[in-house]
């Protein structure tokens, strides 16, 4: 049975730190015994983040079963360590086309389909239903966006009702919200925080406690204005402040007693909890001293959320390892026109050639993975990366002058890169790629079976063209090997053989996506490993 619901509503401003603060309280509270698991919503009308652009959005999150979410949901997964599904990110574009569906089978045969009750409604539903279908104790929902905004309001107007028809004892809010510290006179300033919660209450919610996020610790003067004005505790008021890194929130929230707060709240005890293998991987990522440089080769690199499931994973391997990540960003499209020389290359430990669509910054990626091959520096390609990385080989080693993917040149006489059976029927551009997790057939005396140690692995993809296995007999002869496949034939992993590199490895599917805290991806580790050049 559900115990409650904890509603994140932000305020001020977005990219706040919301979904930093949902996942350090489900793990908080999973470190006391609980099921935890969270919810985003997102007010946009997309019906997930599938086609939205990452320099909008950021990196579009896979689920375990094939969901293209918002990237907090990988924030959920890496904390919580849980597998999260499709249902657990709640858009706009859900939602209406569920209420009109309904509306067009005739289910509101007579009334007038309106904003209020039938989207709200639904809306709460959504929630109810997976968390009686996950049999949680609790679940977080996280309301994407600011209060205030108006394609908000649909779901702040539903949580509000939630707060009537559970009860208070079963409903707690959680307000976060900006207090800038100005330049010129180092003040905290409270006055955005006491207005984001008047705007929460004119809508008729009344924050149980509020997180401010600031530069450096609350003060206690700024922490009773908010309290007064809030009609808060001081003790409710708690400070976010700017950390060396977001894996220490969990245990700031814990020493400030937000846990206890929410079990007062919903009349429980507090059983403790055992936060020591987390305290323990926050230390060996914050001890982890040993540089090793990486140039990270994209096309994303402006915005680098872009790529943050990769960051992340190359933190937990290095935390693993003893070793500290450097971050070469490196802007393939700058590559193309001539204003970066691939002279970085001889700067960095190793290359991680970083997915994405389209044609721009292509032959810049191309040009790298040449250089990187050829000088012996370890190099990773990740889903287009590894696509490109068949490429180069087919064209500078092969001879096959106009090797290419279909998606880039569909005409090209050797489309070593091409279609994936059954994609040249699709209309419909959303949630329409290859999705989700499936298994892979590792080959033995492979380097993919030395990294996973096993036959079989289960990693997640995102990708609507494949190795084309007309071409494999010709890589394998010059050295370029299949080492993992998909049942139906699929090339998943591809490598140089270790007499001709040390380490060159290209995954289709994006294994970042399961990496952990505690539990660091497999191919991270080997990655790092051999840009630190370590053995055993």
């Amino acid at each position: 049975m559900v115990q409650g619901y904890i509603f994140i509503t932000g305020g001020v401003l977005s990219s706040v730190g919301k979904g930093i603060v949902t996942s350090s309280l489900g793990l908080l509270l999973k470190s006391r015994g609980f099921h935890v698991e969270a919810i985003k919503i997102d007010p946009y009308i997309n019906v997930d983040a599938g086609t939205m652009n990452p320099f909008a959005h950021g990196e579009v999150f896979v689920t375990e079963d094939g969901g293209e979410t918002d990237l907090d949901l990988g924030h959920y997964e890496r904390f919580m360590n849980i597998n999260l599904s499709k249902k657990h990110n709640i858009t706009t574009g859900q939602i209406y086309m569920s209420v009109i569906n309904k509306e067009r089978r005739g289910d509101y045969l007579g009334q007038t389909v309106q904003v209020i009750p039938h989207v709200t409604n639904e809306i709460k539903e959504r929630i109810r239903n997976l968390a009686k279908e996950r049999n949680v104790d609790f679940m977080i929902v996280e309301i994407g966006g600011t209060v205030g905004d108006i394609e908000g309001l649909p779901f702040l107007e539903a949580v509000r009702q939630m707060r009537l028809e559970e009860g208070p004892s079963r409903t707690f809010f959680i307000h976060v919200a900006l207090a800038p510290i100005l330049s010129t006179t180092g003040e905290q300033k409270t006055k955005p925080v006491q207005h984001s919660v008047q705007e929460l209450r004119r809508i008729g919610i009344q924050p149980d406690a509020v997180i401010v996020r600031t530069q450096r610790p609350l003060e206690a003067e700024a922490r009773r204005k908010i309290a007064l004005y809030a009609t808060l505790p001081e003790d409710h008021v708690l400070s976010n402040h700017d950390l060396d890194t977001v894996y220490r929130v969990p245990l700031i929230l814990e020493e400030q007693g937000l846990p206890k707060l929410i079990l007062r709240k919903f009349g429980m005890k507090d059983p403790g909890a055992d936060l020591s293998e987390w305290e323990d991987f926050v230390e060996r990522l914050m001890k982890a001293s040993k540089p090793v440089k990486i140039a990270m080769i994209g096309k994303y690199t402006k915005l680098r959320d872009s790529y943050i499931s990769i960051i992340e994973a190359l933190k937990h391997a290095g935390a693993y390892l003893g070793l500290k990540p450097v971050l070469k960003w490196i802007e393939a499209t700058e590559i193309e026109r001539g204003k970066i020389s691939l002279d970085f290359i001889d700067e960095v430990d190793a290359a991680i050639v970083l997915p994405g669509f389209g044609s721009r910054g292509v032959e810049g990626k191309i040009a790298s993975l040449q250089r990187l091959r050829e000088s012996k520096t370890p190099t990773l390609g990740i889903c287009f990366g590894m696509q490109l990385a068949a490429v180069e080989f087919a064209r500078n080693v092969l001879g096959l002058k106009d090797a290419h993917s279909q998606e880039i040149n569909p005409n090209t006489p050797h489309p070593v890169i091409h279609l994936l059976p059954g994609q040249e029927r699709t209309k419909m551009l959303g949630g329409t790629m290859r999705l989700g997790a499936s298994p892979i057939r590792i080959i033995k005396g492979t380097l993919a079976y030395e990294l996973y140690g096993r036959e079989i692995v289960y990693e997640r993809h995102r990708h609507r063209y494949e190795l084309n296995n007309k071409y494999v007999d010709l890589f394998e002869e010059h050295g370029l090997k299949v080492s993992g496949w998909s049942p139906e034939g699929l090339a998943e992993f591809i490598e140089l053989d270790r007499r001709i590199h040390p380490f060159y490895f290209g995954t289709q599917p994006h294994t970042e996506y399961k990496s952990r805290p505690l539990s660091p991806g497999p191919v991270f580790v080997g990655f790092l490993k051999a840009a630190a050049r370590l053995n055993g």
